[in-house]
């Protein structure tokens, strides 16, 4: 059987949208084919079934997001200008009409405790993501853009725990301005 020719991060991106879109329950393999342009026979054949797209998918999110993550600390004169560059990415997804959502936040909301395969992966990535963010945050410490006595591996938490509570939160449309403060406090906690 020949394999089929495409542009596998195209694809794998075009999945994550359909997935972020729909959900991993609500995309059917039609919504799939119109996303990626590949016919059913072509997923299944590159990726086995629809599950395994979405977990090649979560692969390519976590490869993508990670690189895109450093870029906000790559020109900035502090660590914490580079997590505020990082928090205002999210305000941006989180204030738009249409609300960008995140692949992991919405396969861990709707796949969390069926599938115990997805499950470990999103609980690895969130993992690396949390120690990414710990990382950062002792170097600010170092640097002395945070008090010593702060545990930065608790304040990585705090902030992961605040951005995934601005995600959920901007879907209750809150009033103009209220999601921009939350960012705000999210910094000053860490600053203090």
């Amino acid at each position: 059987m020949r394999s089929a020719e495409f542009d596998r991060e195209q694809v794998l991106r075009a999945a994550m949208d359909a997935f972020i879109c729909k959900g991993y329950g609500k995309t059917s393999m039609q919504d799939l084919k119109q996303a990626t342009g590949l016919h059913p026979g072509s997923i299944y054949c590159a990726f086995t079934n629809k599950r395994g797209l979405l977990l090649a998918a979560m692969d390519h999110y976590r490869a993508e997001r990670g690189a895109e993550f450093e870029t906000f600390f790559a020109d900035k004169a502090s660590v914490l200008e580079g997590v505020e560059a990082y928090l205002a990415c999210v305000l941006d997804e989180c204030e738009r009409d249409e609300i960008r959502d995140c692949l992991l936040q919405k396969a861990l909301s709707e796949l969390s405790h069926q599938d115990e395969e997805v499950e470990a992966l999103i609980g690895s990535m969130l993992t690396d993501w949390q120690a990414a963010f710990t990382d950062k945050l002792e170097l600010a410490q170092q640097q002395g853009e945070i008090p010593k006595n702060k545990d930065c591996q608790a304040l990585s938490r705090f902030l992961v725990m605040g951005i995934y509570g601005m995600r959920t939160y901007a879907h209750t449309k809150p009033e103009k301005g209220a999601l921009a403060g939350l960012a705000r406090q999210l910094m000053d906690y860490i600053r203090s």
